[in-house]
């Protein structure tokens, strides 16, 4: 079997050639489908073309857009070559771009559409050394004539001269690869500072996909929808590294806002997610429920209790005994097929949840409806997966256990230590960093976790984030943000705890479900900052946190919280690309709420100035309520010296 992504390509569209499917791109309705033969040929006259125009070994390609399929050519097209590349997250603002394209010293650049040109176009004085701008979706740019700018098939038409002079070469380059290459250069999550960009060779992503297939072993009829961002090294992790091993196909949606449509449409084998995609599936299903009739809602609260029962009974290896099958059969009939038809989960044979913790209720809510979700534990700098439950070894409250020629170590620390061949050669540009993260072979995860007795590992959180409570106990802000999130009716959390008295939140009301809850009580509203203000929001928001209180431990219990004015953004680096929460910078630039929920007043006045996605700015003068449980109001601190 080849060593690269690109000698695999070519393996593969030797065996299928024209006579399977290896993408498929949703166009104007239309499902446009690609071979394996045509996915080579688009690949090869790419790469000669990017030669053609001064590309060589060991240069860097930046990809930016949506998954389409230009993105797969681009990416293999440079590789073939002899390069490497950086994805780039689409949704990225000018100087996250700028801060990639200058760390890695790009010489081409392929992005989508015209947002994308528009936000270089901004930055093209300050990108020294990049030569070329290719564009793959030409809508709205004829106006455009700057000489760096050219459209994907002008490139790919420059490829077929070059093959005519150059015969062979193609062929040549691509079996020059070899699996220590520098396949990717893939950017952290970012969650403590500016993301760092980690080197992954072909073995690295490689020996991931292969032990990962070794324990979940994939088909080459299977069906995969990528709709997560190429630039995540998860998607990297399923879409191409298990894809191109397996050949099965590649499914691109239309759109963002078709995602769900287009899952129905393909029914997927597999998937893989981020805890937030599990949970918004999970808040619809709860909202539709809450709008159906009396007679709907009662024979699905039935079903859900049945399969929950179910659920409880495998994840301890019982054997559940004949009146419960029976009632699973119904309720499945009646009520989990139709669910997970509409979720387009009806095909899964098994989906993955990674990048960070999945509450213990949502991941219960899948199996009761019978679908095979499995947590995972890795990051970026071991190529996606280094543990992962296993089909009838699962434990919701673990990540499982590692995958085929992966140890663990837990060190005195509590830091959890991994060792495989799919951890990463280091952080381009940054050895001191990589020093600090590798040692004798082994990478230092920076979570804190420890293994069960039956080798599963459990991880606490970030180690700097672990809270040591009023108690003395070790708990995690993210455990208790999650059990938040469980409810339908909040997008986001942020717990702080440890060094203060007790714990405390600042809540993100999930605009959509909200406003649907108040346009059917008739309570009037006008933006986010008003709906999130209101003494009935603040009543629905306090029953949730009631709830989640209900089984933590009395230490961990939130106390006060607050409705925050405005959502947490990645664009104002509150959150990561990845929609992970910086919880520093978080707790740094609302250091006035944090102080508020521990002190005496029951409301904060804001003053502030929000930026919109095209520029605009707005001032924000808003009152924010304190809302108060379990009589911790009064309980003044000053602000501690360190953050949890």
């Amino acid at each position: 079997m080849g060593e690269t992504f690109p000698q695999l390509l070519v393996e593969q569209a030797r065996r299928w050639g024209d006579r399977k499917v290896a993408l498929r791109e949703k166009e104007y309705g239309i499902w446009q489908a690609v071979t394996w033969a045509e996915y080579l040929r688009h690949v090869r006259l790419f790469c000669q073309g990017l030669v053609s125009l001064g590309l060589e070994r060991g240069d860097t390609v930046a990809i930016i857009g949506d998954n389409r399929p230009e993105w797969v050519y681009a990416e293999l097209a440079a590789q073939a070559a002899g390069a490497k590349t950086v994805g780039v997250y689409q949704d990225s603002v000018p100087r996250e771009i700028a801060y990639i394209i200058r760390q890695c010293g790009v010489k081409f650049i392929v992005v989508e559409d015209q947002e994308q040109v528009d936000k270089i176009l901004e930055l093209w004085p300050d990108l020294a050394g990049v030569e070329k701008v290719v564009y793959y979706d030409p809508r709205g740019l004829r106006g455009y004539h700057e000489p760096f700018l050219m459209p994907f098939p002008d490139v790919e038409a420059l490829g077929e001269p070059w093959e005519a002079a150059h015969p062979g070469w193609f062929e040549d380059s691509v079996a020059q690869g070899r699996a220590d290459d520098l396949a990717i250069l893939s950017t952290t999550s970012g969650t403590t500072s500016e993301p760092k960009l980690a080197m992954l060779s072909h073995r690295n992503l490689l020996a991931e996909g292969r032990n990962l297939l070794s324990i979940d072993p994939m088909q080459e009829t299977d069906e995969f929808v990528s709709f997560l961002p190429l630039a995540w090294i998860g998607e990297q992790m399923i879409a191409l590294a298990c894809g191109l091993q397996v050949g099965f196909t590649l499914n691109f949606p239309e759109a963002t806002e078709t995602v769900q449509d287009n899952l129905r449409e393909i029914g997927p084998h597999v998937m893989f997610s981020p805890p937030r995609i599990w949970e918004n599936m999970v808040s619809r299903v709860q909202v539709r429920i809450a709008d159906s009739t009396r007679l709907k809602r009662a024979v699905y609260a039935w079903a859900l209790d049945v399969g929950s029962r179910m659920a409880d009974t495998r994840f301890a290896k019982g054997t559940p005994s004949p009146a419960l099958q029976l009632q699973y059969r119904l309720a499945d009939a009646l009520v989990f097929q139709m669910l997970k038809d509409k979720l387009g989960l009806r095909r899964i044979r098994r989906c993955y949840t990674g990048g960070a913790a999945l509450g213990p209720d949502v991941f219960r809510f899948y199996h009761a409806i019978g679908v095979n979700l499995k947590q995972i534990y890795g990051q970026t700098e071991v190529s996606g997966i280094a543990v992962s439950h296993r089909d009838g070894d699962i434990k919701f409250q673990t990540v499982g256990t590692p995958i085929p020629e992966t140890e663990i170590r837990i060190a005195d620390s509590g830091e959890i230590l991994l060792k495989s061949p799919a951890v990463f050669l280091g952080y381009y540009g940054r050895p001191d960093q990589t020093a600090d993260a590798l040692s004798d072979g082994w990478l230092h995860t920076g979570d804190a976790g420890y293994l069960d007795d039956n080798g599963h590992l459990i991880v606490i959180d970030r180690a700097k984030d672990v809270m040591t409570l009023a108690d003395g106990t070790k708990f995690s802000p993210q455990f208790i943000e999650n059990k938040l999130k469980f409810s339908p009716y909040i997008k986001e959390a942020v717990v702080f705890g440890g060094d203060w008295p007790y714990v405390t939140a600042m809540v993100n009301i999930d605009m959509d479900n909200v406003g649907k809850w108040a346009e059917q009580r008739q309570l009037a509203y006008t933006t986010y900052t008003d709906l999130a203000q209101k003494p009935e929001v603040y009543a629905l928001v306090r029953q949730q946190v009631e709830r989640a209180n209900a089984d933590l431990p009395p230490a961990a219990r939130i106390q006060r919280f607050l409705l925050l004015h405005k959502e947490l953004d990645a664009d104002d680096a509150e959150l990561t690309r990845t929609r992970k929460v910086r919880r520093g910078y978080v707790a740094q630039r609302y250091s006035d709420i944090v102080s508020a929920l521990y002190g005496p007043a029951d409301h904060l006045d804001v003053d502030t100035t929000i930026t919109y996605q095209d520029g605009r700015t707005a001032r924000i003068k808003t009152r924010l309520k304190v809302e108060t449980l379990n009589g911790a109001r009064g309980k003044e601190m000053a602000w501690p010296s360190s953050s949890n």
